[in-house]
């Protein structure tokens, strides 16, 4: 039995050797990955949310695409190490890699752009934005769609590629948004007098920012009245609560100073033609009854 035991190890022991070096550089490789992967994760939590105040969205995003590319790298060293040729494997990877590229085109499209937005964060979770034809309360930012809000409670899901290449609006990111409300009055009207009365509002409403400083202005003169703006800065979260307020006084601080508010008007007049009708018909009332008489 010993002879024989001899005989095999003299016979396969290089074999014997090679094979458990490789096994022992691949557990090695594993190991090493391991480490890798996780002290990069951590590093890379703590680089992306806590030094640079990233959206944690593209921290975790990261983390998954460091995690892959190092199980890839360790993946290829398992594999060129028990002597498989990589370089044709890294060869048809690439090839398709191309293919797979060019059928989700649209997709890594929208994979790129959310890389982007969770990067330059254009806008966060909460504000409200409008890009193109959509407009609301932006809910998640995904890798790759952005879910949104309407006002009305209406649900909307749209590819990050919608949000990047288009100009886009956000009314949450500024600390403060102009007010402008404007009020024609008729031009028999003293505009002294609604100066009066709007500047009344300007000096009883507490959320008006100081600077820029309200004021009150002539913004147009029209064709069926005098426009009167009264244009103040207010913090953009109390924008539209602000907005409704002050409409609602602007109405009764110009009705209480006797101020009349101007409407759209048009003047008809009726031109009697002499060569249908008798020359002896005056009235408009005379025309119509001319005209149904015929």
């Amino acid at each position: 039995m010993e002879d024989t035991l001899a005989r095999f190890w003299e016979e396969y022991s290089h074999h014997i050797l090679g094979l458990g070096h490789k096994i022992l550089v691949v557990v090695l490789i594993i190991i090493g990955g391991t480490v890798i992967i996780r002290i990069s994760r951590r590093l890379a939590r703590k680089t992306v949310s806590e030094k640079l105040k990233i959206d944690e969205t593209f921290a975790s995003v990261l983390r998954i695409v460091i995690h892959y590319g190092i199980v890839i790298v360790c993946l290829i060293m398992i594999l060129d190490v028990l002597g498989v040729n990589t370089t044709g494997l890294i060869a048809i990877l690439g090839a398709a890699g191309v293919t797979i590229g060019f059928a989700l085109k649209d997709t890594l499209s929208n994979i790129a752009a959310g890389i982007v937005i969770l990067f330059l964060r254009p806008f966060q979770a909460g504000n409200f934005v409008e890009c193109g034809t959509v407009s609301g309360f932006i809910r998640e930012i995904g890798l790759f769609t952005t879910i949104m809000e309407t006002p009305d409670g209406v649900f909307i899901s749209a590819p990050n590629s919608n949000f990047w290449g288009i100009p886009l609006k956000n009314f949450s990111r500024n600390l403060k948004r102009r007010l402008d409300i404007t009020i024609a009055i008729s031009y028999s009207d003293s505009i002294d007098t609604a100066f009066k009365a709007l500047g009344g509002i300007i000096d009883e409403e507490q959320r008006f920012l100081k600077d820029p400083p309200p004021m009150v202005m002539v913004q147009s003169l029209g064709e069926s009245g005098i426009g009167i703006t009264l244009r103040a800065w207010v913090e953009s979260a109390n924008y539209w609560r602000v907005n409704w307020d002050i409409m609602k006084k602007v109405k009764e601080k110009i009705q209480e100073a006797g101020l009349t508010v101007a409407f759209p008007r048009r003047e008809v007049h009726l031109m009697k033609d002499t060569r249908d009708f008798p020359e002896d018909v005056t009235s408009v009332q005379e025309l119509t009854m001319t005209a149904k008489d015929r």
